[in-house]
């Protein structure tokens, strides 16, 4: 015995950039669409919160742990195993981070890093610690 099943559905929100209503509707079908009024501008933009250096020092430390080519883009954003990286290389890494900035990284917060922000994160933030 086949169901079929349609369903409307339509709210308002409010836009974050205007202040403006935005109307939400899938019309009857099973996926919904959303139609904003006004377009949120492109000024928003994510950057990161440590100092530039601490990333180009850890991603310097990444490209040579992995042997990656000068020319792979190693940016805050990048993963680990997006770089091919297995648990052995993250501990490697994390052990030339160690050496590189004189600090001792526990365990289970070395085992949440999975990209080179985090790394620098968390390395900025045992440095601040340690003074």
């Amino acid at each position: 015995m086949a169901t079929s099943f349609s369903s409307s559905v339509s709210m308002q929100t409010t836009s974050l950039a205007t202040s403006r209503p935005a109307l939400i509707s899938n019309h009857g079908r099973t996926n919904l669409s959303f139609n904003m009024r006004r377009s949120i501008p492109n000024r928003l933009s994510v950057t990161c919160a440590v100092k530039p250096d601490t990333v180009e020092k850890v991603s310097a430390i990444v490209r040579k742990q992995l042997s990656l080519a000068k020319d792979q883009k190693v940016v805050a954003e990048t993963k680990f195993s997006d770089l091919g990286a297995d648990s052995l290389d993250t501990v490697e890494i994390v052990m030339g981070l160690e050496e590189e900035f004189g600090i001792t990284m526990a365990e289970e917060r070395a085992q949440k890093i999975a990209t080179v922000e985090q790394a620098a994160e968390l390395i900025e933030e045992l440095m601040n610690e340690k003074k």
